[in-house]
């Protein structure tokens, strides 16, 4: 690989075709969502989550910028913003970790192992430090909040929904002008 452009490509394709379900925000391959299952046997199972990828135009010798969508109550994560703090991914990247390592490795250690001594959100930091089964207990009514996964395929429905409503509003348009023009063939 000579160019960062066919590495960025090799990688998103690597990801399509892996099993996480990758939804293109754009026409360039540079801006994505990837559905992010929580780890088993951690709080976070059972929820699933949007995230956000934008690549920059040095990928893979700049790391991508990754972000949850949806809340996630994590030390490591704004709640709001949904910026992640993770070392490998803001500090230590290498142009030898690819898209599958965020989501296969990167991001299910964050889970299972959260760092609460560089926390983005302080509330769940003190939490996790003095209060484990509270911050579980926590974690756990995020997961059912925010990170269910009928609520994933909610906002797809209503998206695929809302196409489906202007093509069906167009073709009554569009049979509306053919019966108009069939009448007017008559005359």
């Amino acid at each position: 690989m000579s160019s960062p452009s066919k590495r960025r490509e090799m990688d998103v394709m690597k990801l399509l075709m892996s099993d996480y379900k990758v939804e293109m925000a754009s026409d360039s391959m540079n801006d994505f969502y990837v559905e992010f299952w929580g780890p088993k046997d951690s709080p976070y199972e059972g929820g699933v989550w949007k995230v956000h990828v934008e690549l920059p135009d040095a990928y893979p010798y700049k790391s991508p910028s990754v972000g949850f969508v949806n809340r996630v109550f994590h030390p490591n994560v704004d709640e709001m913003a949904g910026s992640v703090c993770l070392d490998v991914i803001n500090q230590t990247w290498s142009p030898m970790f690819d898209l599958i390592n965020v989501f296969e490795v990167f991001l299910p250690q964050l889970f299972l192992y959260p760092n609460p001594t560089d926390p983005l959100n302080g509330e769940a930091a003190a939490m996790l430090m003095r209060e484990p089964e509270s911050y579980n207990k926590k974690v756990k009514e995020y997961v059912q909040k925010y990170a269910k996964p009928d609520d994933i395929c909610a906002e797809k429905d209503k998206a695929n929904e809302s196409d489906d409503d202007s093509l069906s509003a167009g073709d009554d348009v569009m049979s509306e002008v053919s019966e108009n023009e069939a009448s007017n063939a008559d005359l």
